[in-house]
C-alpha cells in the first residue's frame, strides 16, 4: 500500500482558464472536469521513452484544446507504475474510483497495459495505449474501450525482419527480454521471418533490467546466424547493443537488429556505436513540415526531441478531446464510439484509422540510423529508408483474434 501510495501521490493538475476557441453546445460531463491520467515508468528502464516527455506531451495537447471541453476544464495527472502490473492495475483503480480519472493514456510494459485494459473494461474508461507493444492488447484481450495508438510488435518486428530479409538476411537469432513484451516480440519476428522464407535458429531470454549480456551473447554468436535481433526495449536493448559492439560481434558476418529502440537509445548511444542499424518507427521528429513544428515546441518544453510514444500519447489524448466535444458528452461508450468514427490526422498521423478492436493504422517508416558524418546537427539521427503503408504495417483485424472484430 505504501508503494501505491507514493505513485499515486505524484499528480500535478492542469487547469487553463480560457480556451483558444468557442464552443457551439455544452457537452454533458460526470462531474464538469475532464482527468487524463498518464501512467507509465517514470524513474526506471523506458523513463527516457515515455516518462515525463508523456505528461508534457498530454498537458501540450491540453493547451492546445484550449483547456476546456465543452465548458467542462481539463486536468491532467500523472503516476509511476514502476513496470509493475499490480501497482498499474492498483492505480487505476484509485484514479477511477476515489480521483474520477476519465481516461488513462500511455503505459508502456506490456504486461502492466494488459492490467490496466481489464480494470478499464471493468470500470468502463477509456484507455488509449501508446507505449505498449503486445498485439493481445488488440487481441484475445481487446477491450471496446481500448486504443493502441502509435505501435506494436507485429509493426516494428514486420517493418525490420521484412527489410532484412529482402536483403538476404535468412537466419535469425533472438535475444528477448522476458516478460509479456518480449515474448510478443519474439512470436511476432519468428513467424514474420519464417512467412519470408527465413529461419529463426534460436533464441536466449534474459530478465528486466539485465546489466550483463555476455552470457546471451555468446550463443547467439556460437548460432552463426546472419542477424541477431534484439528482442528487448527500454534500457535493456542499448546495453545489449553496446554490449554486442564491444563484444565484436559486428566484426564478423553477424548484423544486429534493434527490434524495438527508439530516438532516446540512438542519443544515448552515440552514432558511432548505433551506425547503420535499422529500426521501424511509428514517429520521427523530421518526417514533414508538420512533425518539425510540433516537435520544436515539444524540445522547448523537454529539452529533447520526442519518442513516437510521446508523440503518440499527444496524438491520442487531442484525438479523444475532439470526441469529447464532437458527441457532446464524456459518456465512455458514446465517446469509443466516436473516437472510432473519426479518422486521424495531425502531425503524428495523416488519414489514420481506428479498427473495430481498437488499432489505429497509420503509416510506419522504415529508417536507418545515419553515420556520424551524415549528421547535419543534433537529433539529426534518422534517414527515412521507406515508409510502411497503413495496411501492410499492421495485422489484419480479422485474424487478430479480437472478439469485438465481426
Amino acid at each position: 500500500m505504501k508503494t501505491l501510495l507514493l505513485a499515486t501521490t505524484a499528480v500535478l493538475g492542469v487547469a487553463l482558464s480560457a480556451p483558444l476557441f468557442a464552443f457551439p453546445a455544452r457537452a454533458q460531463t460526470s462531474d464538469n472536469v475532464i482527468r487524463i491520467g498518464v501512467l507509465n515508468d517514470r524513474s526506471g528502464g523506458v523513463a527516457d521513452l515515455a516518462g515525463e516527455g508523456s505528461v508534457v506531451a498530454a498537458r501540450m495537447a491540453v493547451e492546445d484544446f484550449g483547456g476546456i471541453v465543452g465548458g467542462a476544464k481539463i486536468e491532467v495527472v500523472f503516476a509511476d507504475h514502476q513496470n509493475k502490473a499490480d501497482i498499474a492495475a492498483s492505480i487505476t483503480r484509485q484514479w477511477i474510483d476515489v480521483d474520477k480519472v476519465d481516461v488513462i493514456v500511455d503505459v508502456p510494459n506490456s504486461s502492466a497495459a494488459l492490467a490496466v485494459q481489464e480494470v478499464t473494461r471493468e470500470k468502463k474508461r477509456i484507455f488509449l495505449m501508446s507505449g505498449s507493444g503486445t498485439t493481445d492488447l488488440t487481441g484475445k484481450a481487446c477491450s471496446p474501450y481500448g486504443f493502441h495508438w502509435t505501435y506494436d510488435n507485429y509493426a516494428r518486428a514486420g517493418g525490420t525482419a521484412r527489410a532484412l530479409v529482402e536483403q538476404g538476411y535468412k537466419t535469425w537469432f533472438l535475444i528477448t527480454a522476458d516478460y509479456a513484451f518480449g515474448h510478443s516480440l519474439e512470436a511476432e519476428t519468428t513467424k514474420m521471418v519464417t512467412a519470408l522464407g527465413g529461419r529463426v535458429l534460436g533464441s536466449v531470454r534474459h530478465p528486466f533490467g539485465s546489466a550483463d549480456f555476455s552470457s546471451y551473447l555468446l550463443p547467439a554468436q556460437a548460432s552463426g546466424a546472419q542477424v541477431v535481433a534484439l528482442a528487448n526495449a527500454g534500457a535493456d536493448a542499448p546495453n545489449a547493443l553496446k554490449q554486442a559492439v564491444e563484444f565484436g560481434l559486428t566484426q564478423g558476418d553477424q548484423k544486429l537488429a534493434g527490434l524495438l529502440m527508439f530516438i532516446t537509445d540512438i542519443h544515448g548511444l552515440g552514432l558511432e556505436t548505433a551506425q547503420g542499424l535499422l529500426l521501424t518507427d511509428g514517429f520521427y521528429w523530421d518526417q514533414d513540415a508538420d512533425a518539425r513544428a510540433w516537435s520544436e515546441k515539444f524540445q522547448k518544453r523537454h529539452n529533447r526531441m520526442p519518442t513516437m510514444v510521446q508523440a503518440g500519447v499527444y496524438s491520442a489524448t487531442r484525438h479523444y478531446l475532439q470526441a469529447i466535444k464532437d458527441a457532446g458528452t464524456d459518456n465512455a461508450d458514446t465517446v469509443a464510439e466516436m473516437i472510432r468514427a473519426t479518422p486521424v490526422n495531425d502531425m503524428f498521423a495523416k488519414n489514420g484509422r481506428i479498427a473495430a478492436n481498437g488499432r489505429m493504422f497509420h503509416d510506419m517508416h522504415l529508417v536507418r540510423v545515419k553515420k556520424p558524418a551524415e549528421a547535419k546537427g543534433p537529433w539529426d539521427y534518422f534517414e527515412i529508408i521507406k515508409t510502411i503503408s497503413t495496411d501492410q504495417a499492421f495485422l489484419d483485424p480479422a485474424k487478430s483474434g479480437c472478439p469485438l472484430v465481426k
